[in-house]
């Protein structure tokens, strides 16, 4: 993935730090997009992937430190940066307890936020050897998956399809994504394969149900709270 490729989430509902961030990201050759607020940063997460987020603690919907935990729970690994006026040692401590990998307190230097995104971006490319989602983990060294403790028995098919759903664990994954990245090109991509696969993926991973159908668009692997 090159760095003009490399795609970052600002969610911030000052207008003017919202421009000014996305500006400095976007100057330092990063493909940037914005939120206001929760609900629409949550529509976009669950839509597209990106390398990093970058959180105004204080959004007019909510605590972004709550809804990035709960996402956290889900399996979601997008590093995050929170951006607060919260300045205590305790505010610090509960944002990375929280789920938060960066903590910048206002008012800060554009500059240095670009580097810490950059760095945050750099760390995302470096996928964790063992994906985990509630109870279950993906060894995507050693090609194993295990659901409570139990080792499970995968075709090679049903476990790339796995890893990927891992990969973008909470993001809405479309029938074309799983083709393009499990099946090779001689694959009819009308053909009914993917949801063939998920059917006997989601019977040997057992409940609950950890792959999600999301209407009209593909699948979701997430744990507690889809």
């Amino acid at each position: 993935m090159t760095e003009t490729n490399v795609r970052v989430l600002v969610v911030e509902d000052d207008e003017d730090l919202r421009v000014a961030v996305a500006a400095e990201l976007g100057a330092s050759g990063l493909a940037v997009a914005a939120a206001p607020d929760l609900a629409t940063a949550d529509a976009a997460l669950r839509a597209d992937q990106y390398a990093c987020v970058v959180f105004d603690r204080m959004l007019p919907d909510g605590d972004a430190m709550t809804y990035v935990h709960r996402r956290r729970q889900e399996g979601w690994h997008v590093p995050v940066l929170f951006l607060t006026a919260r300045d205590t040692v305790g505010d610090r401590i509960d944002g990375f307890n929280h789920g938060g990998d960066d903590y910048l307190v206002k008012p800060f230097a554009v500059a240095e936020m670009a580097a810490r995104v950059h760095i945050l971006c750099r760390r995302a490319g470096a996928r964790p050897a063992i994906l985990r989602i509630a109870d279950l983990e993906v060894d995507c060294a050693r090609r194993a998956v295990r659901r409570a403790g139990v080792l499970l028995t995968l075709s090679n098919r049903e476990f790339a399809v796995l890893e990927y759903l891992a990969t973008r664990a909470g993001e809405a994954v479309t029938r074309t994504d799983l083709i393009e990245h499990c099946w090779d090109e001689s694959t009819d991509p009308t053909a009914n394969v993917v949801d063939v696969t998920v059917k006997r993926l989601r019977r040997k991973l057992g409940t609950p149900e950890l792959i999600h159908t999301v209407r009209g668009h593909g699948y979701r692997l997430a744990g507690s709270g889809r």
